[in-house]
């Protein structure tokens, strides 16, 4: 089991590189400005808000929302498209590899305060992504926009931590006439965030498992994506040691509560658990050789 050892500081640098990439725009942070080029036509697996100054790239939730908001002139074919192609290559494997607010929530957890474990009630609560999903990145988007012609993304404009976070901190922070429109709202955002990055703390990825929409998107792909865990069911014992220390509320490796991490292969006693394709890739080699 020690060939699985690095695996989470492999992840943690792949989080980070993320990051890094889905943020490029440098300058945006300094001008507190919206980066509006070329780029910004195509979107990246993960949350990562359009209005951060350093995004070069727009969030799939966010095109979802304004898409669905103009369904009554053109189809969006294109974000159809693209929710498809990614479900398809990586599932939640987006979630636990290439989500910077998913990294944030992890090193929060990390601060050595008592944590929540899961249970039924967090079972219970991870269903309410779903409602989410369906409330305010599918109805109001869609309902508004078809009855009154109006761009409403609500999951952003309501909900979203990682707006707050990445786009309306650093924007209100850098412009002062920005500074004077402050009201309820923003307000609103600031109190949800905070909530939920101290709930980061005590319950591990709190958004995650029960707020986020993109997840909820992703989650429907666990089954048939090309990318993730699985089980390899001639030697697994059913010992249940990977559901015990998964902290995501998983029944089994690789349903739609897996954020595809892998770390539950280090305290697989059988070495039963591996990435899609890569035991028979792995067997392969082992008989060439």
């Amino acid at each position: 089991m020690a060939k699985h050892s690095g695996l989470p500081f492999r992840r943690k640098c792949i989080q980070l590189a993320s990051a890094l990439i889905y943020n490029a725009n440098i300058k945006g942070f300094r001008d507190a400005s919206i980066y509006q080029g070329k780029l910004k036509g195509m979107c990246v697996p993960g949350l990562n808000c359009y209005s951060c100054p350093g995004a070069s790239f727009s969030c799939p939730l966010g095109t979802l929302q304004n898409a669905l908001s103009s369904i009554k002139y053109r189809i969006p074919m294109y974000i159809f498209g693209i929710f498809i192609l990614f479900g398809l290559l990586f599932g939640r494997i987006i979630c636990g590899f290439l989500c910077p607010f998913g990294l944030l929530q992890e090193l929060l957890h990390k601060i050595p305060l008592p944590k929540i474990k899961k249970g039924r009630v967090t079972r219970y609560l991870s269903w309410l992504k779903y409602i989410i999903l369906i409330v305010f990145v599918i109805y109001i988007p869609l309902y508004i926009g078809v009855s009154k012609g109006m761009p409403v993304p609500a999951f952003c404009k309501y909900i979203c931590p990682a707006g707050t976070l990445e786009g309306g901190l650093p924007l209100v922070a850098g412009n002062k006439s920005l500074q004077k429109l402050i009201g309820g709202l923003f307000s609103w955002k600031v109190f949800l965030l905070v909530l939920i990055l101290l709930s980061a703390i005590v319950l591990y990825r709190s958004f995650c498992r029960f707020l986020c929409p993109l997840g909820a998107i992703y989650s429907l792909f666990s089954k048939i994506s090309i990318m993730g865990i699985k089980v390899d069911e001639s030697k697994c014992t059913d010992c249940n040691a990977c559901i015990h220390h998964c902290k995501m509320d998983i029944k089994k490796v690789g349903d739609r509560e897996c954020i595809q991490c892998g770390e539950c292969q280090s305290v697989c006693p059988m070495d039963a658990i591996c990435f899609k394709n890569f035991r028979e890739k792995e067997k392969k080699c082992n008989e060439e050789a």
